[in-house]
């Protein structure tokens, strides 16, 4: 289980405005949408932004952190290459790595975790003809 910020070698050498750029393309667009295409646990930006916050602080972000400004721009240069790591990674690791930080930032939060809940497997279209497949609520009615 992720329990605190670690040091990242590659990510101390870059820059903060790099830092910064590629934390809000990983939480508002990249992790969204991954996860609402491989159906994973968390699919709202917000979520992102907790999990990896939590974890980059190593507790319940806004216990450390100002709520009133954006969060992610409070943390230090370590914290902040942290965060950026470990939404890397997620793009790598997937849904497996997201329920693990999510049940630690839920237990920072006194909240129980998640009932597990199985991923469905995307069904192939069976076809009758050949020809594209169209499902019947979008078949013509004649």
């Amino acid at each position: 289980m992720w329990r605190t910020a670690r040091p990242v070698g590659h990510l101390l050498e870059v820059d903060r405005d790099t830092l910064l750029t590629r934390y809000r393309q990983l939480v508002q667009a990249e992790l969204p949408e991954r996860a609402a295409r491989d159906r994973w646990v968390l699919r709202l930006d917000h979520c992102f932004g907790r999990v990896l916050l939590d974890a980059a602080v190593g507790g319940c972000w806004y216990d450390v952190l100002d709520r009133r400004s954006p969060a992610f721009r409070q943390l230090d240069d370590g914290q902040l290459a942290c965060a950026v790591e470990l939404g890397e990674r997620l793009l790598v690791e997937g849904d497996p790595l997201l329920r693990e930080l999510d049940a630690q930032s839920l237990a920072w939060r006194g909240k129980p975790q998640k009932r597990a809940r199985p991923v469905a497997a995307a069904q192939p279209v069976q076809q009758d003809r050949p020809g594209p497949a169209v499902s019947r609520a979008a078949a013509p009615r004649g």
